[in-house]
């Protein structure tokens, strides 16, 4: 089709809402659809992750992105001016040649992955359909239980922060709707906000200033179990017992130390042993409504991803342990390890390899947790949908919940708010055979 031909490829470094710049590119098609995608780091970043470029020097602190932008402007443009951006895996194979590496060392995934993004959109924005539909044609119509963050704590004991991790949400489930589960959110926001200036009254605008990143100010509690108790008082109070689930994204790896091979800092001061993690997980279970834990253990740790997928029940997500990979999934699979895998586009470097994997997953019985930590902001929104995915990280307030509730009256009829249904539990049961 002539007008999704690509006429024109830009990109350059922005400002992200990270620390650090990000790589943004604009793709501009024939009949004047157009697409723009954006790429930065996220906190929790995983070893086996594709590789980024940046600038080095001091400017920036080493992270600019204007030779990842220049990859784009000078190698990448130049080869797919003139292709179809509604034929997403003839890009993608395009690209993945030019890098010519198994983890784009030569462009930067952060290259690879803000074009490949960029012509989606724009791919679909050419055809005059919603990017959902684009992704997943007449089948996108379900919407997953929504989350609202709750808080995110640094290390215990002394030592390095580790940012925002572990970051605690609360997840929506038990509702009709997703509106009515977004109100929810909004509502369980709001009384955790009050039950914790009630709780720790110690200079709360330094705590609220920004309450969808609520950082808990080192020193202030002596272990992450008080805040598990408010959390649990928040959904009570609320009166949604049974309605309302806990998801931790504990990015473990931020903690474990390979030299005395044990968790430092994490949930509270004492050093913890994998099997005193995995111990601690299971009480955690019994006690408190935790229906996720994601990257509960080391990135390299795939029995006690297992184990912990077998005997706790609930869902297991790979972040950091899968880094959206097709090779790290299959392992996974071999061994049992979670029940679900988080979708980050840019751990892999394009939308052909993310989608790869994406559909090993659910051949094997995973489930998939789309996430928007890596620049993808209310897009995220739309692969959720496109792809089915049974849970999404946060995206219960703000321009994401605005975004699926707009899908929502789009759908009519048609969309249906998975609600528990969407999350896993157990160890994953292979799709039969006729339906791979």
């Amino acid at each position: 089709m002539r007008s999704s031909i690509i006429r024109s490829i830009k990109a350059r470094q922005v400002f992200s809402e990270r620390r650090y710049p990000a790589v943004e590119t604009t793709v501009i098609t024939e009949n004047d659809a157009s697409g723009t995608a954006l790429v930065v780091a996220g906190a929790s970043t995983g070893i086996h992750e594709a590789k980024f470029i940046y600038d080095g020097g001091e400017r920036w602190q080493g992270r600019g992105a204007t030779k990842a932008a220049a990859n784009i402007n000078d190698t990448i443009a130049p080869a797919l001016i003139g292709k179809n951006a509604a034929n997403q895996s003839e890009i993608d194979d395009i690209i993945i040649g030019l890098d010519g590496t198994t983890d784009k060392s030569n462009l930067g995934a952060n290259a690879t992955g803000s074009v490949s993004a960029a012509v989606l959109k724009a791919g679909a924005a050419s055809l005059g359909i919603p990017l959902y539909q684009h992704i997943g044609g007449v089948n996108a119509a379900t919407l997953p239980p929504p989350a609202v963050r709750a808080f995110g704590g640094p290390r215990f004991g002394g030592g390095e922060r580790a940012g925002t991790k572990p970051s605690h949400t609360f997840i929506a489930h038990g509702f009709d709707t997703f509106s009515e589960a977004a109100y929810a959110c909004w509502n369980l926001h709001v009384t955790f906000g009050s039950l914790m200036e009630e709780r720790y009254p110690v200079d709360p605008g330094y705590m609220y200033q920004v309450p969808h990143l609520l950082q808990i100010p080192p020193g202030m509690i002596g272990s992450t179990r008080e805040l598990w108790d408010i959390m649990a008082r928040t959904i009570d109070t609320c009166g949604y017992e049974g309605k309302v689930g806990m998801h931790i994204d504990v990015a473990a790896a931020t903690y474990y130390e390979k030299e005395k091979e044990a968790y430092v800092g994490l949930f509270s001061d004492e050093d913890k042993s994998p099997g005193d993690m995995i111990d601690l997980y299971k009480e955690m279970v019994k006690t408190y409504p935790i229906l996720v834990l994601e990257d509960p253990l080391d990135e390299e740790d795939y029995e006690g991803h297992a184990i912990l997928t077998r005997e706790l029940g609930i869902q297991i997500v790979g972040d950091d342990l899968f880094t959206t990979s097709v090779d790290r999934l299959k392992q996974g699979i071999e061994a049992g390890a979670c029940n679900a895998v988080l979708l980050k586009v840019n751990q892999i470097g394009t939308i052909s390899e993310a989608f790869d994997t994406v559909r090993l997953a659910y051949r094997n019985g995973y489930g998939l947790m789309p996430c928007d930590s890596r620049g993808e902001g209310i897009d995220i929104v739309d692969y959720t949908v496109g792809l089915g995915a049974g849970t999404v990280r946060e995206c219960g307030v703000g321009p994401a919940a605005n975004r699926f509730l707009a899908i929502e009256e789009e759908l009519g009829s048609r969309a249906k708010f998975l609600g528990l249904e969407g999350l896993k539990r157990g160890v994953p049961k292979a799709a039969p055979a006729e339906t791979c």
